[in-house]
């Protein structure tokens, strides 16, 4: 289930705010400048599935987003939870950054926990199957997939050298929840 939670920068123990309604969510994060819609979910698409089959089964819906934020490219991540690389992929999205472009991602399958800096506020969104997040160019995030990361995400981009993380040098993410699987 799909759940954000809303906390002052300065104190990760007290919560702000705490939902599993989507509607709320949807709201609270639209009200932050970051979308967050519901897609169909297709059938067959588990962790550790070939590209090809995840492109086909939502290729309308990638169209449609290509063409609505001028994103130039997309691509499918897929990752079982026995994943070797798991560990380094893992703490590779850890530590605060920014993009120069918006960051969007679609759930397949599995989830992952997006943590959002925004002004004095820490928003973490357990992105579940079906979520979709869109999140602003130049906010200070980080993503955590868990310790056994079992996904498939689509990614859509709109600068053609694909992901390009800033880093900040905060070390705001480590006082921060992570996701445990």
């Amino acid at each position: 289930m799909s759940e954000l939670r809303v906390y002052s920068e300065a104190d990760p123990a007290r919560t702000l705010l705490e939902s599993t309604d989507r509607a709320e969510i949807a709201s609270e994060l639209d009200a932050a400048g970051v979308g967050f819609e519901l897609w169909p979910l297709a059938e067959g698409i588990i962790p550790g599935v070939e590209d090809t089959q995840v492109f086909e089964a939502y290729q309308a819906e990638i169209d449609a987003l290509k063409e609505a934020g001028g994103f130039v490219i997309v691509d499918a991540i897929s990752l079982p939870a026995n994943h070797p690389d798991r560990a380094s992929l893992r703490q590779k999205f850890l530590a605060e950054h920014t993009h120069g472009e918006d960051e969007v991602r679609f759930f397949a399958a599995g989830r992952g926990l997006f943590s959002l800096h925004i002004e004095d506020r820490v928003y973490e969104v357990l992105c579940e199957e079906g979520d979709l997040i869109s999140v602003p160019a130049n906010t200070r995030h980080w993503f955590d997939m868990g310790p056994n990361p079992a996904f498939v995400v689509l990614r859509f981009f709109q600068n053609p050298d694909g992901w390009v993380g800033h880093f900040t040098g905060s070390d705001i993410a480590d006082r921060f929840h992570r996701l445990d699987n």
